[in-house]
């Protein structure tokens, strides 16, 4: 299911045919540095690259008897090549192909990821911009605390991702870099001239050091970048559940025509889109874990990290890209329910204004912990007894001798905690 909602482009970049094919850029782009320099004949590059071909079937066909997978990529392509096919991955080890080309494909796989993740930002910017005063309860431990507005919450939101975007565009850069250093990556074989050149022909940077294989460092980077953009989706997600609780309903998951939610009940509509991405988030996450644990290599390499990253790898990407999208598209189609939010807001009556006759009381005098316990105590009123906050208030001696009426109304002023909402907006940008 996520590869079939995936950008073709992402879908593609991590098929075999485009593994193969980076392969053989990369060793096409190392026989034009070792021609260059004089180490092969001079015509040989152009030969190897009119004539190199390859087909999945036939590298799979002599992998079934080498059991190596690079040895049977070049056998695959010398067996469309002439004598020039001698001098096809020439100096060079498995490793200087397969992880420069790995580079290029990280690099083009995080710039869908960073394009996801725009789209995704924009989608946000507008729902906060529409909903910049729309009020609504905010709520800290599930529990009813001071109204915020809609808008407010999808501006937290939009921060977050622009985070993940420097995040990633960081890691993007950490894993573009390639090497051409040869068995164990101290030039025995081949200078380090190629490998610049190689390099700067892909849009590469030469790794400082290497060994056989580039450090597995910046690929655990990239994929713990990529599992905190899972989380940003996932607490985005999460909150549209929440808030799509019967109790609550103030908002909704698109449903679609003909679409049902439930074999039994047909009255359900529940947010499994929104589940989807949650679920997924713990996918990349875990993948999270043998990343990290690819860092350590017995020596100048061993080959425990290869088998979890064609596994980690294209799956993450995959349901990362599948995340965003889903994301941009249930945010952008997502039903706000303005009533409701009213409606919720006015729930606990004028309770959530506690905070407001508190601190008035305070500036009136009062010590802070007596205040508190007026406070608190015509709070419990409202509960047991069932009257208003401002009518338990003015019950309270203490309270009445130092407020007027005119100043409780001030207390009880919605707009009072909605004041800052245009300056936050143009802290994160949303102006």
């Amino acid at each position: 299911m996520i590869k079939r909602y995936c950008k073709p482009k992402m879908k593609a970049l991590w098929s075999e045919e485009s593994k193969f094919q980076s392969w053989l850029d990369v060793e096409i782009a190392v026989c034009e540095a070792l021609e260059h320099y004089g180490a092969i004949p001079q015509g040989v590059t152009e030969k190897i690259r009119a004539g190199a071909r390859f087909s999945v079937e036939r590298i799979e066909e002599i992998e079934r008897e080498t059991h190596h997978d690079m040895i049977a990529f070049t056998k695959c392509v010398a067996e469309n090549l002439g004598d020039e096919g001698r001098y096809l991955h020439y100096g060079v080890t498995s490793y200087d192909i397969e992880d420069t080309a790995m580079a290029l494909r990280l690099r083009s796989a995080s710039d869908l990821i960073i394009e996801d993740l725009n789209e995704l930002a924009e989608v946000i910017a507008q729902l906060a911009k529409q909903h910049k005063m729309t009020p609504m309860i905010g709520r800290t431990h599930g529990v009813h605390a001071e109204p915020i507005t809609f808008g407010f919450k999808a501006a937290v939101w939009y921060s977050q991702v622009q985070r993940d975007i420097e995040r990633m565009q960081q890691a993007r850069e950490a894993v573009s870099v390639g090497k051409i250093s040869g068995a164990v990556g101290i030039f025995g074989n081949i200078d380090p001239s190629v490998e610049e050149y190689v390099c700067s022909k892909l849009g590469l940077q030469p790794a400082p050091v290497s060994t056989q294989i580039i450090q597995r460092d910046r690929h655990a980077q990239l994929l713990a970048s990529l599992a905190l953009v899972a989380c940003t989706c996932e607490n985005i997600a999460t909150e549209m559940r929440n808030l799509q609780r019967t109790e609550i309903l103030e908002v909704q998951e698109m449903f679609l025509p003909g679409q049902r939610g439930s074999s039994a009940m047909p009255h359900k509509r529940n947010p499994w889109r929104f589940e989807t991405i949650c679920g997924l988030a713990k996918v990349v996450r875990g993948n999270v874990i043998p990343a990290l644990e690819n860092v350590t290599s017995w020596h100048e390499r061993d080959l425990t990290n290869s088998s979890a990253e064609r596994i980690i790898i294209p799956d993450t990407f995959l349901a990362v890209d599948f995340m965003l999208q889903s994301l941009s598209t249930l945010l952008s189609k997502l039903e706000v329910r303005t009533e409701k939010m009213k409606q919720n807001l006015e729930m606990m009556g004028q309770l959530v204004f506690s905070e407001h006759v508190l601190l008035a009381l305070v500036r009136k005098g009062m010590h802070r912990e007596e205040a508190y316990k007026v406070c608190q105590r015509a709070a419990s009123k409202c509960w047991d007894v069932g009257i208003s906050f401002r009518e338990a208030l003015e019950q309270e001696p203490e309270v009445t001798s130092r407020l007027s009426s005119e100043e409780l109304d001030e207390c009880f002023d919605l707009q009072h905690h909605l004041r800052n909402v245009d300056a936050i907006f143009k802290r994160v940008g949303l102006a």
